[in-house]
């Protein structure tokens, strides 16, 4: 058999349904073999595109997204959604063509080192240099994308290896590589020390991050949390693993967290880290971070724990199986509830005093705000929703309200520009039931507005809702509050007409410039057939607060100013 064609019953083996990608001279022979594959390839137009629509796609199901690329430029557009991919440890596996073996090193018509350049931002790499290789190492990258702490796999393979034939037996054991073994139980011992810990406290707060939702353990920590009157807040990347309208729910924390969750976790006695990694726009400044807590960290890759922020009780394990035996570990040491009630009542005073707050819109102005929350009326809270990078990602973050794990896709580690409507896609092909709706910012959707081609001609009808301000808002935002309102290079000036962009590719365009109109019209748009896109005219130069100033610490946060009545 064709090494091309091992690849593709690899790919079938591995429970592949969709792969996005673009061909090219030196993955002509994959592509030649996936005429006659039976899963379905969805033609993006730029390969990153391809990278973000596979990350979308594995956020979206758990299932690892895969992304073809022909070698060099191809390979080479590929390297953000890798680095995107690393970042947020989404599962993937990029397959690159790359020139034929004896042109490698020679600087042969479009070859690109692609193993070096992503060297430190995949999980693993391999490149082909023998034919039989290949279907053994599709297997060994869907296992490495998929264990312990997911991240992308890379595999690079040269066309004339591609094209040789080879004995192919499939595999029938699973993938068992020698020195890599992710511990995932979690110590028995250090989980029974965190259980004590969590009885003895009396300011404890739960700080969830995006690995509760990749290990699929929302509702070990829904247990968890309900096990006592448990406080809990979310990094951008956990939200909905456990639920907005939930009792214990204290928003989003972090640089454009809620008050009540960064004064929690400042004031708190033990803070239990689980699936998160002391990123810096959680902690502020770092030397002043939660000084009196001590901390409980759970995380499955050893290297985060104590990276940023002292672990006093490390448990490395996978969150779904250790979660579980520290609820058990816990309720059997029957502790008096009462004891947090001091901690609840200031949690509720916080609450009270300090809420997420904007100044309404005049005379049918639109503000981002507003524009979210009509979003989650409109959808009833039920969709999946895709964003790009800046304020309109922020203000989702706190005003959507997600309830389920897997509804809120971004980019949250290497804030990429361009992600939202090519996850988009991937978030659709894979989930072709529920309504994916892409919340864009002008300035990151003309980043990549070509994969609206896609929608159109692979007949994916994503719903574009843009927050339309005529700038890129968050470099903006920092110019006015840290450059002394020296706006430089942020008006997005001759950005063209959306509604009649979105009809020249195909799709439906709309636009919406009154408050009044905008729930029926965006009703409108998520009933309407096929692609859509809704350019919704919003307030130029709000901001996102509440916000921490780069450089302080996380109780210094400010407010959103109050008009002077």
């Amino acid at each position: 058999m064709r090494a091309a064609d091992t690849l593709m019953e690899s790919l079938k083996a591995e429970g592949v349904k969709d792969v996005f990608g673009i061909p090219g001279g030196a993955n002509l022979p994959t592509y030649d073999a996936l005429v006659d594959a039976d899963f379905r390839h969805v033609q993006v137009r730029h390969e990153q595109g391809g990278g973000h629509a596979a990350e979308g796609y594995a956020k979206a199901s758990g299932r690892v997204g895969v992304a073809f690329a022909t070698s060099g430029p191809g390979a080479t557009n590929l390297v953000t959604a890798i680095a995107d991919a690393m970042l947020d440890s989404v599962p993937t596996v990029f397959i690159t063509g790359q020139v034929r073996t004896e042109l490698i090193g020679t600087d042969g018509f479009q070859e690109a080192d692609i193993l070096g350049a992503t060297l430190p931002f995949v999980k693993h790499s391999f490149q082909a240099t023998d034919a039989r290789q290949i279907p053994e190492y599709v297997h060994e990258a869907f296992h490495i994308a998929s264990t312990g702490r997911p991240g992308p796999v890379l595999l690079d393979i040269p066309q004339d290896l591609s094209r040789a034939d080879i004995d192919y037996q499939p595999r029938t054991e699973p993938v068992d590589l020698p020195g890599y073994k992710p511990s995932t139980e979690g110590n028995i011992k250090q989980i029974r020390i965190a259980a004590k810990a969590l009885a003895n406290a009396r300011r404890p707060i739960f700080y969830s991050g995006g690995g509760v939702i990749n290990g699929n353990a929302s509702e070990e920590l829904r247990e968890l949390a309900a096990s006592d009157r448990f406080p809990v807040t979310s990094t951008l990347m956990g939200l909905g693993a456990y639920p907005a309208s939930g009792d214990n729910w204290l928003g989003m924390l972090g640089m454009h967290g809620t008050f009540t969750a960064n004064w929690a976790m400042d004031k708190a006695d033990l803070i239990v880290a689980i699936g998160a990694r002391f990123d810096d726009r959680i902690t502020g400044k770092l030397a002043e971070f939660a000084p009196h807590a001590k901390i409980i960290h759970i995380d499955v890759d050893p290297a985060e724990i104590s990276k940023n922020v002292g672990a006093h009780i490390p448990i490395v394990g996978d969150v779904k199986l250790v979660l579980p035996k520290l609820t058990r570990e816990y309720r059997a040491l029957q502790t008096d509830s009462s004891r947090l009630d001091s901690w609840w009542n200031q949690i509720r005073g916080w609450q009270q005093e300090h809420p997420l707050f904007y100044e309404p819109g005049k005379d049918g102005e639109i503000k981002p705000q507003f524009m979210v929350e009509t979003l989650h009326k409109a959808t009833q809270g039920d969709a999946i929703i895709t964003s790009d990078v800046g304020q309109h990602q922020m203000w989702a973050a706190q005003y959507y309200g997600f309830d389920k794990p897997r509804r809120w896709i971004n980019s949250g580690g290497l804030g990429t520009m361009g992600f939202g409507l090519p996850s988009a896609v991937g978030a659709k092909v894979a989930c072709p039931a529920e309504t994916v709706v892409c919340l864009a910012g002008d300035g990151s959707l003309i980043m990549n507005v070509q994969e609206l081609a896609t929608c159109v001609t692979e007949r994916i009808p994503v719903k574009i809702f843009l927050m339309n301000n005529g700038y890129m808002g968050m470099v903006r935002q920092w110019q006015e509050l840290f450059w002394d309102r020296r706006y430089s290079s942020v008006e997005m000036g001759a950005s063209p007409d959306w509604v009649k962009l979105a009809e020249a590719f195909g799709a439906t365009g709309m636009r919406c410039e009154s408050s009044a109109d905008l729930e029926e019209t965006m009703v409108k748009a998520l009933e309407t057939e096929g692609p859509v896109l809704l350019d919704v005219r919003v307030a130029q130069e709000e901001n996102v607060y509440p916000m921490i100033a780069p450089g302080e610490a996380a109780r210094d946060m400010v407010e959103a100013p109050r008009a002077v009545r």
